[in-house]
């Protein structure tokens, strides 16, 4: 059994750690991340949905939980459950993702199991959720917005305003839905064909900019670090174009981000007394160069590279990066006082590939398993 069957299998064993009666945990350790998250649980999704129908329940269970705790707005909660004693609430929002994964988890649903019962048990509160995304454009031009850590990065980096990565998966929860007007203006208006004041692809950087805000007579607020994450989705959702995504690419290897392991969050990190540090980085893991957001290496997004490579036909380049973030993710972690390793790291550190997250991470387990169907199927499921 090579390494990816290997990855495949304990990915599986994960995904099983992870299942609870509200649904998909974030983790599959004892006591980890007691709660149900609504982006961990739908990417975690992603993959249990490829397994038979042995994690139907919990998925189910996850979209049933999130639809419960529905605002009155539309809002979808962004974590449900008792993770954290500090917090004073089981249930938190603070997230412009949310809902986005809450529709696309749906969608996603549906076609894994040849089953619409729960798009129509839940069509109000997609609806709903549809409807709060749509409030989210103060400007009027269609492209949603956001505040500061309203994503999946949380605290860092900062970004906010027209952010890409939001907008790649609003643009796939639009197709999704049928909005296939809004979704082709969006396309239009993020490659630069129409609105240019509005383009968040760089000519001169060769990618999409993480998030742009107001233009002050020329001088525009926003940042040109690469961001991993959200320029890979724009492939996968095929927002961007054939030639976009090849530059796209391009700029992967030549940075070695996808080195020594896919997938650096980022390119390059941010360290203080550079111009987009904030103070409170200092209060975060990603404080570190190399860590955590900063530039360290997530297997999450290593999947939806992969599955990105099978969407522009690069099979070659898509077996070869599965084998390598099958290695990542079998790298085992010895934590607390437990004498054995466990695997599927959150995170690795940026340069060494040295695990440092929390182990038995759902979403990593996750986005693997929906890797490996990409390339064994030689084509991008559900997107």
């Amino acid at each position: 059994m090579d390494i990816t069957e290997k990855a495949y299998n304990k990915a599986i064993e994960v995904i099983e750690a992870c299942v609870h009666e509200p649904g998909f945990y974030a983790s599959g350790l004892k006591g980890g991340y007691s709660a149900v998250w609504a982006r961990d649980s739908m990417i975690t999704a992603l993959g249990a949905s490829l397994v038979d129908r042995k994690f139907r329940k919990p998925f189910k269970a996850s979209l049933d939980l999130l639809a419960k705790n529905q605002t009155d707005n539309g809002h979808i909660p962004n974590c449900v459950g008792s993770y954290n004693i500090e917090r004073r609430s089981d249930v938190t929002f603070n997230s412009i993702d949310a809902p986005l994964w809450f529709i696309i988890g749906h969608y996603v649903y549906a076609a894994a199991y040849n089953d619409h019962s729960l798009l129509e048990k839940h069509k109000k509160h997609i609806a709903k959720a549809i409807v709060w995304l749509r409030y989210q454009d103060p400007n009027e031009d269609k492209l949603i917005v956001q505040q500061p850590t309203n994503g999946w990065m949380d605290a860092f980096p900062h970004k906010y305003g027209r952010v890409t990565h939001t907008l790649a998966l609003y643009f796939a929860a639009l197709k999704m839905v049928g909005n296939l007007e809004l979704a082709r203006h969006i396309k239009r208006v993020m490659n630069g064909e129409i609105q240019k004041y509005l383009d968040l692809w760089d000519e001169k950087l060769n990618y999409y900019r993480p998030w742009i805000w107001k233009d002050h007579a020329g001088i525009k607020e926003t940042e040109d670090w690469f961001d991993t994450l959200a320029n890979v989705l724009s492939i996968l959702t095929s927002l961007a174009t054939h030639g976009k995504a090849e530059k796209i690419f391009k700029h992967i290897e030549n940075k070695n981000i996808d080195r020594p392991y896919p997938c650096k969050t980022m390119w390059p990190p941010i360290k203080k007394g550079d111009p987009e540090w904030r103070d409170y980085f200092e209060q975060c893991d990603a404080k570190t160069p190399l860590h955590y957001a900063n530039a360290g290496i997530w297997p999450m997004i290593g999947g939806f590279y992969v599955a990105a490579l099978v969407r522009m036909k690069k099979f070659r380049e898509a077996k070869i990066e599965l084998e390598r973030l099958a290695q990542a993710n079998m790298k085992r972690l010895k934590i607390r006082d437990f004498k054995t390793g466990y695997e599927f790291n959150e995170w690795l550190h940026g340069g060494t590939g040295q695990p440092m997250g929390e182990p038995y991470q759902g979403w990593s387990a996750g986005a693997y398993i929906y890797a490996y169907e990409c390339v064994k199927q030689k084509r991008v499921l559900y997107f």
